[in-house]
This record gives C-alpha cells, sequence and structure tokens, in this order.
C-alpha cells in the first residue's frame, strides 16, 4: 500500500514513516498544503493521511479540492483532538475516516488497510483464519462466538499476525509493534509473547508456526505441515 502523508509535524512524519515502513506501507509526505494539492493532482495513492492544520492550504480546502476532481482516494483526517466539530465538517467535506491524536499506530494501520480494502471492493470488515476472527473497525477478537479478550501486547503481536495471515512475519516487524516508548523488546520476550498467544488460540484451527530466519506465519492449522 502506498500512502500520502500531509502533516507538518516533521517528527511525527519521520516516526510514521519508519512504523509503517517496517509494516509494509510506503508513506510520501507533504508538510505544506499547496504543495500536497499538487501532489495529488500529479499522482495517485492508495490512501491519504490528512492534517487539518497546514501552512498555506488548511486540510478542509485540500479535501474538497480532492472530490471536486472526483477523485475517490480514501482518506483518514487526523484531528488534534476529539472535537466534534472537527470530525462532522471533514466528513461532509468527503473524508473517508478520522483518527484524533494522539493515536495508536497500530489503530492506524488497521483503518487504513480497512480504507484499502474497501476502496477495492473488498467490503468484509472481519479477517478470518478457521474459527479466529478479528474485526478491524472495532479492532476486537473471536474465537467462534465466544470474545477473545488480551492484554495490549499479545493482542498487538496477534493483530500483526493475522493482519499478515497466509505470509511470514519478521521478528523486526513484531518488536517494532510490541516495543514501549523507552524500551526495546528483546527477541526472548517476543518468543514469550507467542508463546502466550498460541496458548490463547489454542482449538481455534489457527496456528502460529515459526519460519527459521523469516519469522513467524499465522495460519489454519491443517495448512501446517505434520
Amino acid at each position: 500500500m502506498r500512502i500520502l502523508l500531509i502533516e507538518d509535524h516533521l517528527q511525527l512524519v519521520q516516526t510514521l514513516k519508519q512504523s509503517l515502513g517496517v509494516l509494509g506501507i510506503e508513506v510520501e509526505s507533504c508538510s505544506d498544503g499547496v504543495l500536497a494539492d499538487a501532489e495529488l493532482q500529479q499522482h495517485s495513492f492508495d490512501a491519504v493521511v490528512l492534517d487539518l492544520a497546514l501552512p498555506r492550504m488548511g486540510g478542509f480546502e485540500i479535501l474538497q479540492r480532492l472530490r471536486h476532481r472526483g477523485n475517490k482516494v480514501p482518506v483518514l483526517v487526523l484531528t488534534a483532538s476529539g472535537d466534534t466539530h472537527d470530525r462532522v465538517q471533514g466528513l461532509n467535506a468527503g473524508a473517508d475516516d478520522y483518527l484524533a491524536k494522539p493515536f495508536d499506530l497500530s489503530e492506524l494501520e488497521a483503518r487504513l488497510r480497512a480504507l484499502h480494502r474497501r476502496s477495492v471492493g473488498a467490503v468484509d470488515s472481519v479477517l478470518r483464519v478457521a474459527e479466529l476472527e478479528f474485526n478491524t473497525v472495532s479492532r476486537r477478537f473471536a474465537l467462534g462466538t465466544r470474545h477473545l479478550d488480551l492484554p495490549p501486547r499479545e493482542h498487538d503481536l496477534l493483530e500483526a499476525l493475522i493482519v499478515h495471515a497466509g505470509r511470514p512475519v519478521n521478528k523486526l516487524l513484531l518488536t517494532q509493534r510490541l516495543r514501549t516508548s523507552d524500551a526495546v523488546l528483546s527477541n526472548d520476550a517476543l518468543e514469550l509473547y507467542v508463546h502466550r498467544v498460541r496458548r490463547r488460540i489454542d482449538g481455534s484451527g489457527a496456528a502460529i508456526r515459526t519460519l527459521r530466519g523469516l519469522g513467524y506465519v499465522l495460519e489454519a492449522a491443517n495448512d501446517t505441515p505434520a
């Protein structure tokens, strides 16, 4: 997925470029409203993340110009708070979703992937592996009809795996997802969380398989080798 991040907070831009890049999302950026408007006229993207407070041209005007040109690219608006007026104005101007700052990286990723799926016609917001289900809108897991409540790090680990179900997820990506603001997760700690999640989903028909040198893959248990 390739997105355009329109944001003038340079530290946030660098953080999102690095973090989303590890998750396989390519990020182009603009910090100026006029330049962003020109970029949207010249190039196509899978999604746009749009801040409202920008130099020279505000986010609402960028959004209105974009929709006036008939461009239907999914747009997620970033707001400085949960202010209802900003949300309503953004949605009325043609935004597809909004996220209030500060936000969680995993929620931003999930919302972007959900917007992208809808834009290409994949309207189902629920990801499934055997009896394990993940709702990308509510970000809740279920095992069949039973809600699966997980501690934050286990939740983030399983979310990263189910979003990439059937494909290897490397350890670097997972440690980025599970790290805290002041500590990098060790390989031993990562393996401990993987072990805990395996026990949580035991009996669901879904399994986490270790691929030496590649990381981990979540898939239906009957897809794993004997």
